[in-house]
């Protein structure tokens, strides 16, 4: 049974939560915290930290948790660097989005974030450097008072939540992103998918699930959606 290292901001309160839900009886793993950062240099250093504190613990794999934090082109360029120090598998959250789309033969998309107008602006143009199009994408606007306002994305109710993301869906896309790790969408993921006839890939879902593959895991779960019903 693989052990995995989770970094997550400072703030989050979803994504441990949910992870710990998806994890398959006696999967562990353990969990540091760090600040979101608007400097690149003052990020790796932080990352090189979190990173450290986390290999006390001898995981298989490392997750950075966040989906803003690793919008990053080249697709790899963040978790080549987190591996080179870490020496085990890394993943990262943006990434494990595309890469979860690439699985399930997903080109175009809608996507539903909690998010204001210039990060959502921000991942449309990742996703389409990535070679995935955005059909339309909904925010809530939280941000756009400046990042103290972060800590309200933990606090939109489950319902709010998969009303936002019912909303965001429109004909043509061939499955449907909710993006960010403190987002509450675990609950919301199957009954989407449903109604809706097509994946829905969320941050903390394609984060997990790029885990395992990295630690080798391929069993299907069941109860979260097609991306983990359909490891092979």
């Amino acid at each position: 049974m693989p052990r995995l290292g989770l970094i997550v901001p400072t703030t989050n309160t979803v994504n441990e939560a949910e992870w710990r839900r998806m994890a398959p009886p006696g999967m562990e793993f353990s969990l540091v915290r760090m600040r979101l950062h608007s400097d690149e240099h003052d990020f790796y250093a932080d990352l090189d930290g979190a990173i450290g504190s986390l290999l006390n613990e001898k995981p298989d794999v490392i997750a950075y948790a966040c989906t803003a934090g690793s919008l990053v082109v080249p697709l790899n360029k963040l978790t080549d660097y987190m591996a080179a120090k870490a020496r085990v598998p890394c993943v990262a959250t943006a990434p494990a989005l595309v890469r979860a789309c690439e699985f399930l033969g997903i080109r175009t998309i809608t996507l539903a974030t909690p998010y204001h107008d210039a990060l959502n602006e921000h991942e449309v143009g990742f996703f389409a450097k990535c070679g995935i199009q955005t059909l339309n994408v909904k925010g809530l606007g939280i941000g756009a008072g400046g990042p103290h306002e972060y800590v309200q994305i933990a606090r939109v109710p489950k319902e709010a939540v998969y009303e936002h993301c019912r909303a965001t869906d429109v004909a043509g896309a061939q499955g449907m992103v909710v993006s960010c790790t403190d987002f509450a969408a675990l609950d919301a993921i199957r009954r989407l998918e449903a109604e809706l006839g097509k994946p829905v890939v969320s941050s903390n879902l394609a984060t997990f699930w790029a885990a395992l593959r990295a630690a080798g895991w391929r069993k299907p779960i069941a109860g979260f959606g097609r991306l983990l019903e359909a490891q092979r």
